[in-house]
């Protein structure tokens, strides 16, 4: 089964720093493995300073993101087509609005049809059955995606904002403390 277009939310069992409390929008899932995005790791690098052209389409807040440890030099860019839209150089997700952007491509004829973008660098990407391992493990919560997810004015606020939103013992995750050892 494919999870393309939903989160994976990091549990306090996944103690990888480069992914603890973290959220990832899968961008792909298929056989041979999975890829999606953190999305809630802003670097302190703006948007206008690696990609000046893209970034007055840039959202809140305008910096580029850390999309996850494979292929740091790549850029993957997330946009949602305004409704009614399917824009040249854009490729949808998960069949509706939410989509990855060509960046080969001009700003001025994509950005009237974007209505948000986000671009990260790097990717979190998983081998065949990876994924799947480290899920049943219990180091990922698989849960539906929102549409305004990816493009949070408030990234640090997403991990316990998603887990919150779930209710009962899902939502009390979300006060689990950086070091229990503490309490």
């Amino acid at each position: 089964m494919s999870h393309a277009g939903r989160l994976l939310v990091a549990t306090p069992v996944l103690t990888d720093p480069r992914f603890v409390k973290t959220v990832v929008l899968l961008i792909a899932h298929e056989e041979d493995g999975a890829l999606g995005v953190v999305l809630n790791r802003a670097s302190e690098v703006p948007v206008w300073g690696v990609l000046p052209e893209w970034a007055a389409l840039a959202g809140e807040p305008p910096a580029v993101f850390t999309g996850g440890p494979v292929a740091p030099e790549a850029a993957i860019c997330l946009g949602r087509a305004r409704l009614g839209t399917r824009p040249d150089g854009w490729a949808p997700i998960d069949g509706g609005r939410l989509g990855t952007v060509d960046l080969a491509g001009s700003p001025d004829q994509l950005g009237p049809q974007l209505e948000r973008l986000r671009v990260f660098v790097g990717y979190a990407g998983w081998g065949a059955e990876q994924l799947e391992a480290e899920i049943e493990e219990g180091a990922w919560f698989v849960l539906e995606a929102q549409p305004d997810d990816p493009f949070v004015e408030r990234p640090e606020r997403l991990w316990p904002a998603v887990l919150r939103r779930q209710g009962g013992m899902m939502a009390a995750v979300a006060t689990y403390p950086p070091d229990p050892s503490l309490n």
